[in-house]
């Protein structure tokens, strides 16, 4: 027996938030006081750094388990079953259902409750539940699903990642620009074909990191102190990653008995395009050899950074053919790897 991916979908909000949205905005330091610097030259700066040229906010009246159940359903099509023969649905979120113009955060219901809910899925034997784990969170639920198909518990799972990032973000914080909306999903089966996940790994570093990103005041000074907004600590994050992740990979790969040679594609979660250049380079550096050509498909130029839909979702791009210069055929192994809030590594090993 072996455990795949068997469908694929995702939800790319249609409203498209450029860099030149924020030219208006007023950019504070972290106490308050104004950058010294004009917008066009920060965001110039940050468009260099991240790669990000625009990103996507979902519609106002979309929420995080609205675009997760479209995800899903795309999923469940691609992979031609019938969604009462799923056993779990897993969803990976960081804050839940967060109407547009409030600052409550809703998981009650849980994301993953509501999905199986708008699915109209009857079978009280599917196990609808979330969890909290970061941008590393869909392959963390992949990861489960695994567990769960390999001990017997399941047969079939809906793994879901989906995020409204751009109703948690503070105006007045450069970070802001990084963020977006949108939602991957995937279907992950036992199958007696060939290939599927070969490895996994998991390292959550908390000791000195937990609180590299929180949930903080906004850098305005005279905002509602009660109102609280994604934050994080780009420095240290990038050194971080660049540092534990890939030998993370490594461990993986090594785990899986594959060759370096051997891997044709490596889906990192999209936070910041040079940090992932950069993570690519040391981890090739561990093994002495060349990084191939079009090796690591890359959506975060228009698409920012949605956290845990960001791996899905570029999954399902590449999968479809709609990423230049990407396609997967079969035997073909890839990397799935991430980075985030936790501070939490992990990564998969995957045969097509």
């Amino acid at each position: 027996m072996n455990i795949k991916i068997t469908g694929t979908g995702s939800y790319i909000p249609d409203t498209i938030e450029k860099n030149d949205a924020f030219h208006e905005h007023a950019f504070l330091n972290t106490d308050g006081s104004v950058i010294n610097h004009p917008n066009d030259v920060i965001i110039e700066k940050f468009q260099a750094i991240t790669g990000i040229a625009e990103r996507r906010y979902a519609n106002s009246h979309l929420n995080s388990s609205d675009i997760g159940f479209f995800a899903a359903e795309k999923a469940i099509t691609d992979a031609k079953i019938d969604p009462e023969t799923i056993d779990y649905i897993i969803v990976a979120h960081n804050f839940g259902d967060v109407k547009h113009n409030t600052i409550q955060s809703d998981i009650l219901p849980s994301l993953a409750v509501r999905i199986k809910h708008n699915l109209r899925i009857k079978n009280p034997k599917c196990v609808a539940y979330d969890i909290l784990f970061g941008c590393p969170g869909w392959i963390e639920g992949v990861i489960q699903a695994k567990a769960f198909i390999q001990s017997g518990m399941a047969k079939r799972c809906l793994v879901i990642g989906t995020e409204t990032l751009s109703r948690v973000i503070d105006k007045h914080d450069r970070d802001a620009m990084i963020f977006s909306d949108g939602a991957g999903a995937t279907i992950i089966e036992a199958t007696e074909e060939a290939g599927g996940i070969l490895a996994h790994e998991t390292v959550s570093f908390t000791y000195d990191e937990a609180y590299y990103l929180y949930f903080g005041n906004s850098n305005n000074q005279n905002l509602c102190k009660d109102t609280r907004y994604i934050k994080m600590d780009g420095r240290k994050i990038y050194e971080f990653a660049l540092l534990h992740v890939p030998q993370a990979m490594k461990t993986c790969l090594d785990s899986s008995g594959t060759a370096i040679e051997d891997v044709k594609k490596i889906f990192i979660h999209q936070a910041n395009e040079k940090m992932d250049e950069a993570i690519l380079k040391r981890f090739y550096r561990l093994y002495k050899t060349e990084i191939p050509e079009n090796i690591m498909p890359m959506s975060i130029q228009t698409l920012g950074n949605s956290s845990v839909a960001t791996i899905p979702t570029l999954l399902d791009l590449v999968r479809n053919h709609k990423l230049k210069n990407h396609n997967l055929n079969e035997g073909d192994v890839v990397i799935f790897a991430s980075v985030g809030a936790g501070m939490h590594i992990n990564a998969i090993v995957y045969k097509y």
